[in-house]
């Protein structure tokens, strides 16, 4: 349930002021943008992004251009912003029905997770998600979280944190020695095998931005479940998935994963606007967690606070993060949804396979290249991860960029160079790209 605009005003103007904005802003505002664009080909997806055409960009998962629609959209909520802040925020956040901005953008994100409007939380990126999530969850001294020594720093730190407050202990398992050979027998395998009768939760991520390697969820999902029908409900393990590489990347539907937590940003391989997230749970596991932040989203807890009664129950609106944002790009997150579901997730996940396949086998022939992400596109997603013989990743990334060709190295311990084709390349560019290497490998 929504906050309402009258328990967040003095009741003396509020009406007035009402009557001074426009009725649907949302609608009204969808009205504005025209037809949508034509998205036939990949040479027409291309071109709603306002890259500099003199470089190609094998970097856009890190953070995507936003297409016109994003752009578009997030315009045409700045300026209503700057026309007005104070009666469109308070009548657009805080209203409820269909007017309210936060429903319409759960309402337009759930479908493509497959999920409802009440499963999702709004966040502003991956590291907050992962961060309410572990703070939120009920750890005790003695509890043991599991973890992979592939994950990202957000992931470990959240983890860390978390249980430093809490007395838990932390631990991390490698899952695979090499990212080219690794297999879903032996991911399962070893999670499956780290998994402690302490354990309480086991943290992964979708796809590795280390070496591109894309875990089987499911599987690993189907393997925790089997642990947890020999315990009892208080010591069952909670699976967190961060999917940042997977959402929007790869074909299967995150409800459908098999996790407990789903925490993304959504400003990478969605094109959502910039400083915007989800979290996805269903209702159970909504109500295992505790907020961290005071959230803007739920009429019950403000009730809660006014009336000095207990707190209801903990659910997504709870767990959404309140506090004024750059309000202009997450209301746009709508649009970014929009732009995927016109593609088609299929189409997408077809294309973005295609072009690192291409990618990786022009690599793996290559000699002085060692591939470290699998062939398998079942174990990868759009970020190919390598390295050259005599040069350090750095140095390819450098030399690359001297080519006008955007790579990026991976911020690890050990660090690779990458590239990632995307919905922005082209397999001619990828065949440039395999050339520059080439030319660094010497031959």
């Amino acid at each position: 349930m929504e906050l309402s605009r009258r328990r967040f005003l003095a009741a003396g103007g509020a009406a007035a002021a009402l009557a001074l904005v426009p009725d649907r802003l949302v609608a009204a505002l969808e009205a504005q943008s025209g037809a949508p664009p034509r998205l036939d080909t990949w040479a027409d997806v291309r071109a709603q992004f306002r890259l500099a055409p003199e470089y190609l960009h094998f970097a856009s998962f890190y953070l995507a251009s936003h297409p016109r629609p994003v752009g578009d959209a997030i315009e045409r909520f700045r300026r209503v912003l700057d026309a007005n802040p104070f009666l469109v925020v308070e009548h657009r956040m805080f209203e409820a029905g269909p007017d309210n901005v936060q429903t319409k953008i759960r309402q337009d994100i759930a479908p493509y997770l497959g999920a409802g409007a009440e499963d999702v939380a709004i966040t502003h990126n991956t590291t907050t998600g992962l961060a309410l999530v572990y703070n939120g969850l009920p750890l005790q001294p003695g509890d043991d979280v599991l973890t992979t020594t592939h994950d990202h720093y957000s992931h470990h730190e959240s983890i860390r944190l978390a249980c430093e407050r809490t007395g838990a202990s932390c631990r991390r398992i490698p899952v695979y020695d090499h990212g080219a050979e690794a297999n879903t027998g032996t991911i399962v395998e070893q999670i499956r095998a780290g998994i402690r009768p302490a354990t309480r939760v086991v943290g992964i991520t979708w796809v590795h931005s280390s070496t591109g390697v894309r875990l089987p969820v499911a599987d690993i999902a189907q393997a925790v479940a089997a642990v947890n029908r020999q315990r009892d409900p208080g010591h069952h393990v909670r699976l967190v998935v961060d999917g940042v590489h997977g959402i929007g990347a790869v074909d299967p539907i995150v409800a459908e994963l098999g996790c407990d937590y789903f925490c993304a940003g959504t400003h990478k391989w969605i094109f959502a606007p910039r400083g915007t997230g989800i979290i996805w749970a269903n209702a159970a596991n909504w109500a295992r967690l505790r907020p961290t932040i005071p959230t803007f989203a739920s009429a019950e807890t403000f009730d809660a606070w006014m009336h000095e009664k207990a707190p209801p129950p903990v659910n997504a609106a709870q767990m959404s993060p309140g506090g004024f944002a750059a309000f202009e790009h997450q209301w746009a997150m709508s649009a970014a949804f929009r732009f995927h579901e016109k593609l088609g997730r299929t189409r997408v996940a077809g294309r973005i396979r295609e072009l690192n396949d291409q990618l990786k086998s022009g690599l793996a022939r290559m000699k002085n290249v060692r591939l470290h992400t699998p062939r398998d596109p079942a174990l990868s997603a759009g970020i190919t991860a390598f390295e050259v013989a005599g040069h350090t990743p750095e140095q390819v990334v450098a030399a690359l960029l001297e080519r006008r060709i955007v790579a990026s190295t991976s911020p690890y311990r050990i660090t690779y160079a990458r590239l990632a084709p995307s919905l922005v390349n082209t397999p001619e560019q990828v065949d440039t790209a395999l050339g520059a290497v080439r030319a660094i490998a010497g031959g």
